[in-house]
């Protein structure tokens, strides 16, 4: 039996294109049984170390396109959104240790940490929740069938999560991440959800893959 498929998946619960393409990744892994393997990194400090922007410091031309953007891709996709999500942005970081706990007790192959990731992404971007609160974090976990109280509990104390945390943050860093969300197959970079076809396509052709350069030595 061949071996299964595994992206690696770096996103963040505040991250837009995360959101608009976390049903089309879902509907990949389904087709190609691919595992996932769900990476949380901070998108503001990405944006700090490789030249990006937050939204309100773009442009006003880059941020009036990327509205247009915004709502053509959910129209492709045929799925909600709010433009301007009352709690935008948020800091994700208690969210995703509680993702990560859930991991660490559960497996990236558990359905509730899969619905919490994809839900999570809902919290902020169709249902405008705070997801830096902990109440919301921890209702969210509830319902993707998780002990969100338990998990909540051990995301504020556990010095561990946050190592993990930071631990992926240098790992994001040194195979050049620089947004979300990107994603690795045999260790080829895909960034943005507008690069699935492309994630598909190699995973089915089976063809040899393309890393990264390193430049700069």
């Amino acid at each position: 039996m061949a071996d299964r498929p595994v992206i690696d998946y770096y996103f963040s619960f505040i991250s837009l294109w995360s959101y608009i393409g976390s049903r089309r990744l879902q509907h990949l892994v389904q087709d190609t049984n691919a595992k996932v393997v769900y990476k949380p990194i901070d998108i503001m400090y990405t944006f700090s170390i490789s030249g990006g922007l937050p939204v309100k410091q773009r442009s006003l031309q880059r941020q009036a396109y990327r509205l247009v953007e915004m709502e053509r891709w959910c129209k492709i996709h045929d799925i909600p959104i709010v433009q301007n999500p009352k709690f935008y942005p948020a800091d994700p970081s208690l969210a995703h240790r509680v993702l990560l706990a859930a991991i660490e007790e559960s497996g990236h192959d558990s359905a509730p940490v899969q619905e919490f990731a994809r839900r999570g992404l809902e919290t902020v971007w169709v249902d405008e929740g705070d997801i830096a609160n902990p109440a919301t974090i921890s209702n969210l976990a509830n319902k993707c069938g998780l002990d969100g109280a338990r998990l909540l509990k051990r995301a504020e104390e556990e010095r561990g999560l946050v190592e993990q945390e930071s631990a992926l943050m240098s790992e994001a860093t040194s195979r050049q991440v620089f947004g979300t969300p990107f994603y690795f197959y045999r260790n080829e970079p895909f960034w943005g959800q507008d690069r699935l076809d492309m994630l598909e396509e190699v995973i089915r052709s089976g063809r040899d893959a393309i890393p990264l350069p390193v430049l700069g030595n």
